[in-house]
């Protein structure tokens, strides 16, 4: 992988910002100055016109995914942080990718380059919060199944697909959890239950018996929102 090669991404989330094109027209504007200022060879700039960032269940975003899985890029460069991502937990999902990919990340207007140790450091507090939220998440589950436990209520010992057991209550599960991501994006795109059960062996997600993940389980993840 050639490490100065990069992708732009740009977003805007209402049909009025994309059809008037200022603000898309801006960021790319800085990203193309940032990429020349950093003598980055920019393959590309993806767009993403009329999508919120509460998820990241967008075309653009489902493509910069793909290139990053297949180390087609060095560096992702955005304008700004909001506009690839508003979500702390999503944030932490594409740190953990950007570092097991290989790929360097940096956002214009909030001076983040992690190819520098102290860009490296704001984006790995971010990633750290990340986690402390789905820590927190998993505590207040755990407190409130064992309060059902108490009011007699049942609780199964299977946890559902991207959960695990943690004493009394469900922790996610980060392997899992990215099979999930991996499998709305990939339904996002069109692709069959089946194709979706294809896709996730050959990326290393199967099931808890270590065989492929069937289409109803498929099914069911995707139902669960």
């Amino acid at each position: 992988m050639n490490e100065s090669k990069a992708i732009g991404y740009v977003r805007v989330s209402t049909k009025d910002q994309a059809d008037s094109g200022a603000s898309l027209e801006s960021q790319h504007m800085k990203i193309q100055a940032y990429a020349t200022m950093h003598d980055l060879d920019l393959m590309k700039i993806i767009e993403d016109a009329g999508f919120s960032a509460k998820s990241l269940d967008r075309p653009g975003m489902a493509e910069l995914l793909r290139l990053i899985r297949g180390r087609k890029v060095g560096v992702v460069v955005v304008a700004k942080l909001d506009r690839i991502t508003r979500s702390v937990r999503d944030l932490g999902e594409l740190v953990d990718l950007f570092q097991r990919s290989g790929v360097e990340f940096a956002s214009v207007a909030d001076h983040i380059d992690t190819s520098t140790a102290s860009g490296r450091l704001v984006l790995n507090v971010m990633g750290s919060v990340s986690q402390w939220e789905r820590e927190a998440i998993g505590e207040r589950t755990s407190e409130a199944l064992a309060v059902m436990r108490s009011n007699g209520k049942r609780i199964s010992r299977h946890a559902p697909y991207g959960y695990k057991l943690n004493g009394s209550g469900w922790i996610e599960d980060a392997h899992e959890q990215q099979a999930i991501v991996l499998m709305r994006q990939l339904r996002h795109d069109g692709l069959s239950l089946r194709s979706i059960a294809t896709e996730l062996e050959s990326q290393g997600h199967y099931n808890r018996r270590g065989g492929r993940l069937s289409a109803q389980t498929i099914a069911n993840v995707l139902k669960r929102g």
